[in-house]
């Protein structure tokens, strides 16, 4: 039942990415038999799974964390954002990489590594995979009190992730580290998805549009839970205001994380995020690029430490 040959591969994913090639939808279906009433032919014949229904795509993504990463329970309300676990687990393979290219090839794993996981979600999405393939600990952080009791189920039913993760409330929403980080906490990276509309009306736009070019139907009013609840989608400022208040409030912790990254999905916005990283004062600052499918995205990254504090951090805490 896979849906293509199983050596062909999805254009431009990490060479790390478990799926890379196509769905082997037998073996998924194995894992999740509920996702066998969502395969059907798409409109190029092939067999795969209809992408515009919300329940079907988050059954392939259970079935995908189940198959290649063991986690057996993954439940969180149907309202929440369902992560397409692809494009998720790519931004940690170049987080990964990230680190290795400031460790001298070598990727720091094990659990004395800590990744900051800003906006964490009731899916916990980051943290599993960083877990399962690297090792990482991780905080999260969420603004929504139900996200994190969401995402400490999550934790709690999957014995690779128990002790491994440390959930954390942020009660200010105008604030993303302070109130989240400790003084004594060090982060070797922090990851980012940040919410990309600037409004509930641009967000229902965006959704139909989805709806529309997945399944060809126009949708008057488009129910939201199909791509997430508002604070997941939603920011005064979009995407370009989040990322900003992230680079100044990232001042005020210079020194408690080496790379603090975040994704950003529009382009038009690297111009004036570049001239806020040069205006903190940031030591360095550089852009992954990252390609899932059709969709371009990239992760812009940046550290405040001297050469002296980064060589000092690799002996303290990324030297074996």
């Amino acid at each position: 039942m896979s849906s293509n040959t199983p050596k062909e591969e999805k254009s431009r994913l990490h060479a790390r990415n478990k799926n890379r090639e196509r769905y082997d939808l037998s073996a998924l279906v194995a894992a999740v038999p509920e996702l066998k009433n969502h395969v059907r032919p798409n409109k190029f014949g092939a067999v795969s799974i209809d992408f515009s229904n919300a329940k079907g795509v988050k059954l392939l993504n259970k079935a995908l964390l189940s198959h290649y990463y063991g986690i057996t329970a993954w439940e969180f309300p149907d309202e929440n954002l369902c992560p397409p676990i692809p494009g998720r687990a790519d931004y940690i393979h170049y987080a990964a990489d990230l680190l290795a290219e400031t460790n001298a090839g070598d990727i720091p794993s094990g659990n004395h590594i800590t990744c900051l996981d800003v906006g964490m979600g009731a899916s916990c999405i980051y943290p599993i995979i960083g877990v399962a393939e690297y090792g990482w600990r991780f905080i999260g952080s969420d603004i929504n009190p139900k996200s994190i009791i969401s995402a400490q189920h999550i934790i709690d039913s999957n014995e690779i992730l128990k002790d491994k993760v440390d959930c954390r409330l942020q009660k200010d929403a105008a604030r993303i580290f302070e109130g989240v980080l400790h003084a004594k906490d060090r982060i070797d990276i922090t990851v980012c998805n940040p919410p990309f509309h600037a409004s509930i009306e641009d967000a229902q736009k965006g959704t139909r549009r989805k709806i529309k070019n997945l399944s060809g139907k126009k949708v008057k009013q488009p129910e939201l839970n199909f791509a997430g609840v508002s604070n997941e989608l939603v920011y005064d400022g979009g995407e370009y205001q989040f990322i900003q208040n992230m680079i100044r409030e990232s001042a005020q912790f210079s020194k408690n994380c080496f790379w603090f990254s975040t994704l950003v999905s529009k382009e038009s916005n690297l111009k004036g995020i570049y001239m806020s990283l040069k205006n903190a004062k940031t030591t360095k600052f550089k852009t992954l690029p990252m390609g899932t499918g059709n969709k371009s995205s990239r992760i812009v990254a940046w550290t405040f430490l001297s050469k002296e504090e980064q060589s000092n951090w690799r002996e303290t805490r990324w030297s074996s």
